[in-house]
């Protein structure tokens, strides 16, 4: 397979798809003959054991945890159905954070080979590179590495902090308060950043005061939202940085007598699915899971057909979803 890839000047993965007859995976037909045409000229004949069925050959995606948070099993559907329309299948390894599992899951990767890696993350973050995402096409989903050896789809938080404090702005909002999320995870950090850049372009000062610091569970926003009503001048809108805060900081204006939205806005975050059976329902931000499990399966087999294609570092837009609470 070495031998025929270098003749071919394609990847392995490439070599592997076209011997085994792989006819479901997309490959450009250009591709398919230079592959054949080396093989013949190197003396190996490819041998149609048995017709293939579409999903033989998979990819192999990795998350740390697929069951705590519904966003990486939302990723993986988005993943799934890509891989579909190109015959491919998936398989799915929850290494839980731990070394032992995920080193234990690269060593059967290596055992049987896939058309490709997407390793995934269930919080969005920097990653270090692990030696064995050098062994096949691999695509980082929702992490990045420091080094920018591989390409990496990840959500434009700090866009979307942005768009969801414009949508107050330009309902006439000139105090908004912020209950964000744990000060050291990167989603918090960029949803702030989006936020303060919004504030600005509006020639709003940012004031400290309107900043609240929570840990993404309902308490926290029902905190928060206290904390930032009682203040001598309290906002006329908040945004949650996400949408369970949310569900807190409605119990907390409901209990101080206030309504949404005519005494108090609020945006959140995450467009998870109680979002829109809130009352009233919640104005929020889609956090687009499934759009990069789709992007990182179709940057994945253009690694697998061009492998010496450039790196990508994708944000996905997150869209702002309008509904009653502003």
């Amino acid at each position: 397979m070495v031998d025929v890839a270098n003749e071919a000047q394609v990847s392995q993965t490439s070599v592997s798809l076209v011997l085994n007859f792989a006819e479901g995976a997309r490959l450009s037909p250009q591709t398919r003959q230079r592959v054949i045409n080396a093989a013949r000229k190197l003396g190996y004949q490819p041998v149609r054991r048995e017709k293939m069925a579409s999903g033989t050959a998979t990819i192999a995606f990795f998350c740390d945890e697929i069951s705590t948070d519904p966003w990486a099993a939302v990723a993986l559907n988005g993943v799934s159905e890509k891989a579909w329309e190109y015959g491919l299948s998936v398989t799915a390894t929850v290494t839980h954070g731990d070394p032992e599992i995920e080193a234990a899951a690269f060593a059967q990767l290596a055992a049987r080979p896939h058309a490709g890696l997407i390793y995934a993350t269930i919080n969005t973050r920097l990653i270090r590179a692990n030696p064995a995402f050098f062994n096949q096409p691999t695509i980082l989903l929702n992490c990045h590495c420091a080094e920018s050896l591989f390409s990496s789809v990840v959500p434009d938080e700090a866009e979307g902090g942005h768009a969801a404090t414009n949508v107050l702005i330009r309902a006439g909002h000139k105090r908004i308060g912020y209950i964000g999320g744990e000060v050291g995870m990167e989603a918090s950090r960029l949803r702030l950043r989006g936020y303060k850049r919004a504030l600005a372009a509006a020639n709003l000062p940012f004031d400290a005061d309107l900043l609240h610091h929570g840990d993404w569970q309902p308490p926290s926003g029902y905190l928060g939202a206290r904390a930032l009503v009682a203040l001598p001048a309290p906002p006329t809108a908040i945004f949650c940085a996400n949408d369970m805060m949310a569900v807190g900081c409605y119990d907390a204006l409901r209990e101080l007598g206030l309504r949404i939205p005519q005494d108090v806005a609020v945006m959140g975050y995450d467009d998870r699915e109680i979002a829109q059976h809130m009352h009233p329902p919640l104005s929020t931000v889609v956090l687009p899971h499934y759009a990069m499990g789709t992007i990182a399966t179709e940057l994945l087999f253009e690694l697998v057909e061009h492998s010496t294609i450039g790196l990508r570092h994708v944000k996905v837009n997150c869209p702002v979803v309008s509904r009653q609470s502003v």
